[in-house]
């Protein structure tokens, strides 16, 4: 368990220092050391990485998986996005649709929300309660040591917007043609959620936060640094695990 975190008290801002150009100039550069080091680690297929991302709607999933990912190899990259469980999926645990998407050896996996929508949205709705959320709380944080345990490296973001930037974005929903697609009824009324969504995101970051896989935290106001935050965690993650081409199968030529 970490120590209480209020959100209200992190800024949703890029920190000092950091300037839109520098920084996508700095992303760009980052991505291209993410080609390499994505192309090792499937080479090597002995681990693999998930990635797990979370934040209030409109907090820019889609848009991060785009500037970080897009330049990757798709062999070696997935992406799933968990809407609400089907009819199946709800006559098993709740981990059970989940355990079906973790990476394979070699890849890397992005969950476009994941089972922490189980004790998030659930516990919002009322379909869940505290001591549930307890016993749920437990099993992912087996579940994701049995992943790490298998070889599977978990990086976890959550992306820290505010309430202002959310209700702006929600509102280019409805005026946007191209974004008109993404706007669903009741939209409106999730910025009054806030209190609830901030209550329960502060109890997954207390219960579900050990040393071997920490939230990230990432401001996401701004999507230049949001991308890069996020790129450059995942480049220092893989250069720590350092994955390599492994030596050649077929014998040499005498």
């Amino acid at each position: 368990m970490t120590p209480d975190l209020d959100l209200t008290q992190l800024t949703t801002r890029a920190p000092a220092g950091f300037h839109k150009r520098e920084t996508q100039r700095e992303l760009e550069r980052i991505r291209q050391e993410l080609v390499s080091w994505q192309e090792r680690l499937y080479a090597e297929n002995r681990r693999s990485l998930l990635i797990i991302l979370q934040g209030m709607d409109a907090s820019g999933k889609d848009g991060l998986i785009r500037s970080v990912f897009s330049g990757l190899n798709p062999q070696g990259v997935a992406v799933h996005s968990f809407k609400e469980p089907s009819k199946d999926e709800l006559a098993h645990d709740f981990l059970w649709r989940i355990h079906q998407r973790t990476p394979p050896k070699g890849m890397i996996q992005v969950f476009n929300r994941s089972h922490y929508e189980d004790v998030l949205i659930t516990r919002v709705q009322g379909l869940v309660g505290a001591a549930e959320a307890r016993r749920r709380f437990a099993r992912i944080n087996d579940f994701e040591r049995l992943l790490q345990q298998a070889g599977t490296t978990i990086l976890k973001f959550y992306l820290h917007v505010s309430e202002e930037e959310q209700r702006k974005r929600l509102l280019e929903r409805v005026h946007d043609p191209a974004k008109q697609w993404k706007y669903e009824a009741g939209d409106e009324d999730k910025t009054q959620q806030w209190p609830q969504y901030r209550a329960v995101y502060e109890d997954v970051f207390r219960h579900c936060s050990p040393a071997e896989a920490p939230w990230h935290i990432v401001p996401a106001d701004q999507n230049w640094y949001k991308a890069y935050a996020v790129a450059a965690t995942l480049r220092d993650t893989l250069a720590r695990l350092n994955p390599d081409f492994p030596a050649s199968k077929a014998a040499r030529p005498v």
